[in-house]
């Protein structure tokens, strides 16, 4: 009998500890927009690429320790690791889609060690056709010029009946058009060339668009293709969003906007409206190829968030640039609140 009520309460303390460990992962899991990501069906050697959001919902500083797969077929890294309050970032997944084929499970687990240890699964998915190859697997452009506009071909390859066709490609992004070409066939293989297009009227930012190939293949019609750049103006900011974390009341703290250009320029104003007082920027006064502007905080005497916005004309040019300011003010925890009073 005794040793039954020992087995009993043994069990009752591990069912204890699972659902602790439960509640004290909660915290992590609310961070991620999804908890599972599921590929389709993709072509071999497709950049079967996918960003999961992941933002910072707690009152303190998280930092990802580690991502980790159970698959060689995949891979995750985070932009970034240690992320402020209410700050937001991605872990990049990809999968191996040349040295695999068919259906191919798998999972990423990403792991934090502040505020306190956790780690979140995500469960991964993906169909790897081998009747259908593409080369390269995307449109990757890189940087291009605002204006200028850009192309880039993609090789399809199919084997498995000679009739097979791409009856159409899909985009949604209005500054991306593709086309696909027709460069071989006999009784078993198909070729064509996709040219793709971003075009010179593309807005300054990141280009990241899936193109759809649909096909006369009843049981897969559609194949995926990734598009990626980055259409760059004649000036970038860095960062565009200045994250300050948590602050206490009149704490003073600066972090540096630089402002780059391929030529010489000059700065005509700075303008912000949200938070007059809170926020002190230098005006360079010569004309410089970098621009660097010290960002001051001056942290309000009330607790709460502190968020604004900012416009940056650049003199004699038709152009105006901008970026954020985020911070939090807390109240510092003293003496007696940490000893319990009294």
């Amino acid at each position: 009998m005794k040793l039954t009520i020992c087995a009993l309460l043994l069990g009752c303390g591990a069912l204890w500890c699972a659902r602790a460990h439960a509640q004290e992962a909660r915290w992590a899991e609310q961070m991620f927009d999804e908890r599972e990501h599921d590929f389709g069906v993709v072509a071999r050697g497709t950049d079967a690429r996918y960003r999961l959001k992941v933002t910072n919902r707690n009152s303190q500083a998280v930092h990802i320790a580690d991502v980790t797969t159970t698959c060689g077929c995949t891979a995750g890294k985070p932009e970034k690791e240690t992320l402020a309050p209410g700050e937001s970032t991605s872990v990049e997944i990809t999968m191996n889609t040349i040295k695999f084929e068919g259906h191919k499970p798998s999972s990423m687990t990403v792991v934090f060690d502040r505020p306190a240890p956790a780690e979140v699964r995500i469960p991964i998915r993906a169909f790897i056709r081998r009747d259908v190859v593409l080369t390269p697997g995307g449109a990757r452009f890189g940087t291009i010029s605002r204006g200028s506009g850009a192309e880039q071909t993609v090789d399809v390859a199919y084997a498995g009946r000679g009739d097979w066709k791409i009856k159409n490609v899909i985009t949604k992004n209005p500054h991306v058009a593709a086309e696909a070409v027709e460069t071989r066939r006999d009784s078993k293989n198909v070729n064509y060339k996709l040219r793709v297009t971003v075009k010179d009227d593309a807005p300054v930012g990141d280009v990241r668009e899936q193109l759809t190939l649909v096909t006369d293949d009843p049981s897969n019609p559609y194949i995926p293709l990734l598009v990626e750049g980055r259409v760059e103006g004649e000036f970038g900011v860095s960062p565009e969003v200045v994250s300050f974390g948590n602050v206490h009341p009149g704490e003073r703290k600066t972090i540096n906007v630089v402002i780059r250009s391929k030529r010489p320029f000059s700065i005509a104003k700075i303008e912000s409206a949200e938070s007059e007082g809170v926020f002190q920027v230098r005006l360079p006064k010569e004309a410089r190829a970098v621009q660097v502007l010290p960002l001051t905080l001056i942290a309000p005497t009330e607790p709460g968030p502190v968020d604004e916005h900012f416009q940056v004309t650049i003199a004699e040019r038709d152009e105006t640039l901008s970026f954020e300011a985020h911070a939090k003010v807390v109240s510092p925890v003293t003496t007696s609140a940490r000893s319990g009073g009294g």
